[in-house]
């Protein structure tokens, strides 16, 4: 099936969820990968990029900027690099669809160039915040205009000579920092980030695999400028975020076993392990397997997971956990409106400037399917009990939309869920896969 604009799923309750499957690539991997691959020197092959509409936006991004991009097979990429000062005027806006990493990755990469550009997105990415990576990058030179409120568009004017800083990041975000970074391979002397609370490590891990020389430690990395990008290959692992929704169902639905093949376990990404096993949830790791996996150009440790259905309670969320679990709320929300008792959320403001605000659409969704639950600006308040049937608006988050097909494996009743069309920028072929392990799921 292939999601359409407006598109909606009826979900209910099928049977207990078996099987082995590998979900698709890591999309913040796949964002870097490209990205490095493009400025480095020589030729980078990438192993199980994603095929989602975000990370095919910014291949095509880079490919207007004149990098040759081969694709031999499905998840696969060879990319041509052209060294760090060989992009070339895109001549038209760069398209970032639904990719805010797309987006502010690039506004670090574009800072730096001799021409100018402009980056654009659909109607989502269009209401998200740059003000965050517009204000550090301005602070080391570089000239960025935005639409109204510091929302997309953004004009980046080149020719802007950079210089290294030391910013303190006001919020933890992977996205202000990478951004910050990517922008002082272009700066003169030093570039340090330090964060108030460590974020995941990706573009870290890859500028050292691609031989840049960079120091970084939770909280806090330091680079730069003026040395070489060298080509090399790129291991995708399976994406946490994917298998998510699957470590979340696998629990809940009564009589499941699964395991999920090769998943990436970058330290700084898999909160939602913790707080499931907090929670009392049968989550094994294991050797990886399921073919190519580990040891290529990105440095990220994989495992595979294996879940077996547990009986769940509510917990107080540990707020150390948030920033490394930022985009599984929304499946978060969903075990917590399933488990016994009631479940806490404290500092996950950022939730609400995702793709759309998740805290609310969460919430709404499942008063809709009958769950007590009560917003605070930072979080919410779950009471665990039984879910009912019912129709959620996912307002076009791709996320949201997946969680709730998740919650209908537990709900009295069909669900439908509306606004489904965005599924494919992170999880192309969600319905299929998850049909194929057991859930009730079909295109509405």
């Amino acid at each position: 099936m292939s999601e359409q604009v407006n598109a909606s799923w009826i979900a209910s309750p099928d049977r207990p969820l078996r099987g082995e499957l590998r979900v698709p690539g890591d999309k913040s991997v796949s964002h870097r990968a490209v990205m490095l691959g493009a400025l480095a020197e020589g030729t980078s092959r990438v192993h199980g990029f994603l095929e989602g509409e975000d990370t095919r936006a910014t291949a095509r991004a880079f490919e207007a900027m004149g990098v040759r991009i081969d694709t031999p097979n499905a998840s696969e990429r060879i990319v041509h690099g052209v060294g760090l000062h060989g992009l070339r005027a895109p001549g038209i806006e760069l398209d970032c669809g639904n990719a805010g990493t797309g987006m502010r990755l690039l506004s670090g990469l574009l800072a730096g160039q001799s021409f100018d550009s402009e980056l654009i997105g659909d109607a989502s990415l269009s209401r998200r915040p740059m003000r965050r990576v517009i204000d550090p990058l301005s602070m080391m030179g570089a000239r960025i205009e935005a639409g109204p409120g510091g929302l997309p568009p953004l004009r980046i004017h080149g020719n802007n000579p950079l210089q290294g800083i030391e910013y303190k990041t006001p919020i933890a975000s992977a996205q202000v920092k990478s951004a910050v970074l990517l922008a002082g391979l272009y700066a003169r002397g030093e570039t340090a980030v330090l964060e108030p609370h460590p974020t995941r490590d990706y573009t870290e891990r890859m500028l050292a695999a691609f031989g840049w020389p960079i120091e970084f430690a939770p909280g806090r990395a330091r680079l730069s400028g003026g040395h070489v990008l060298r080509a090399g290959e790129v291991e995708v692992p399976a994406d946490f975020s994917s298998a998510a929704f699957f470590l979340v169902a696998a629990s809940l639905v009564p009589g499941s076993e699964l395991r999920l093949q090769a998943v990436g376990m970058n330290p700084r990404r898999t909160g939602l392990l913790a707080a499931l096993r907090l929670m009392g949830a049968d989550i094994r790791e294991e050797p990886a397997s399921g073919g190519r996996h580990g040891g290529g150009a990105g440095g990220e440790p994989v495992a595979d997971l294996v879940v077996r259905h547990a009986p769940l309670h509510g917990i107080e969320v540990p707020e150390a956990l948030v920033p490394d679990m930022i985009d599984e709320f929304p499946a978060l929300f969903v075990a917590a409106a399933c488990a016994r008792g009631r479940t806490v959320v404290r500092g996950a403001a950022e939730l609400r400037v995702k793709e759309s605000d998740r805290i609310a659409t969460m919430a709404a969704g499942l008063k809709a399917l009958g769950v007590e639950i009560g917003e605070t600006p930072d979080g919410a308040v779950i009471e665990g009990g039984r879910i009912g049937g019912g129709r959620v608006d996912s307002h076009g988050d791709h996320r949201i939309a997946m969680s709730f097909a998740v919650a209908a494996q537990l709900a009295g009743d069909e669900v439908i869920v509306d606004d489904v069309a965005n599924v494919s920028t992170s999880f192309p072929g969600f319905v299929e896969l998850a049909s194929a392990i057991g859930m009730g799921l079909q295109a509405g």
